[in-house]
């Protein structure tokens, strides 16, 4: 009854283009919240992904500096410094 009312009103072309607005708006809505959905999912994994990198640079350059000290050689300095202040990404 409100359509009908509608286009009684404004006529059939503009009542017609308001509900055709309508459904393009909810059929993009209904589209991008899906697409967000998936987007924060994958945010998730590459954050995780981040912190194993991370981890594992950490991890090899303890390596190296260990087996500097076993084998009395001198560590490189400047692969250190560059991870310097880096925080370390593992959670244990």
């Amino acid at each position: 009854m409100d359509f009908l009312k509608l286009v009684s009103d404004v006529g059939f072309p503009i009542a017609a283009a308001l509900a055709s607005g309508f459904f393009v708006f909810t059929t993009m809505k209904f589209i991008l919240d899906s697409v967000m959905g998936s987007v924060k999912s994958m945010q998730g994994i590459i954050i995780a992904l981040d912190n194993r990198v991370k981890t594992m640079n950490h991890d090899l350059i303890r390596l190296d500096v260990l087996m500097s000290t076993a084998l009395g050689t001198k560590p490189d300095i400047e692969r250190i410094a560059r991870a310097q202040g880096k925080e370390d990404a593992r959670r244990d």
